[in-house]
């Protein structure tokens, strides 16, 4: 029993960026809700919720990484934070701390802006912000990760992460205030990022 405490506290040790981005979005939670309100939209606004009319004539482009740490209620924070905590571990452990902040940061801005530029193009301005975008990002670079180790790493399958990520954008498309294209976004940009930084060692290990 200790030497599993044991090998578990090791795993966090080697997983502090994730431990970071998860406690950031937490902290900025509860700031928000100090401050006022998570589900109240002008709040939200304020705080730095991506907002397209405030980003094309107002050039807060500042929004695009600013709405990666804020959420829609605790539920919206939970569920997301779930997600990091499991991939986001994963992930860390398999390209190390420094590429996963870069594939985190700039999956979540890619998704962040491919999501503005939609809206620009279908002249949809709705008020949006999560960490899905990153999120998504994460599991894209897993993917990728994921197919080059012949489908395992760890506890985690192509198989599994294929149904979640079917599962999940099911369940954004056929609901309502979900950001759909920051999620495909981010998927995307976590993919290619995944191309980019990961090198698999040659003797075998990932």
């Amino acid at each position: 029993m200790f030497d599993n405490i044991k090998q578990q506290i090791m795993k966090r040790k080697n997983v502090k960026m994730n431990t970071l981005m998860i406690a950031i979005n937490a902290i900025v939670f509860i700031l928000v809700e100090i401050t006022g309100s998570s589900l109240d939209t002008v709040h939200m606004i304020k705080w730095g919720a991506a907002y397209s009319p405030l980003m094309e004539v107002g050039h807060e482009y500042y929004r695009l990484f600013t709405c990666m740490f804020l959420h829609f209620g605790i539920s919206h924070l939970i569920n997301n934070m779930i997600v990091l905590a499991f991939l986001g571990d994963t992930l860390e452990r398999a390209v190390g701390s420094v590429k996963y902040l870069i594939i985190y940061v700039v999956g979540g801005l890619g998704a962040s802006y491919i999501s503005f530029y939609t809206e620009i193009v279908s002249n949809k301005n709705t008020v949006s912000a999560g960490a899905s975008g990153a999120v998504f990002a994460v599991i894209g670079a897993m993917l990728y990760i994921l197919l080059v180790n012949k489908g395992r790493i760890e506890d985690l399958t192509t198989g599994r992460l294929i149904l979640m990520i079917v599962l999940t954008l099911y369940l954004g498309i056929t609901s309502t205030g979900v950001d759909n294209m920051a999620h495909l976004g981010g998927l995307f940009c976590g993919f290619l990022l995944g191309v980019l930084l990961y090198k698999k060692r040659r003797n075998g290990g990932y």
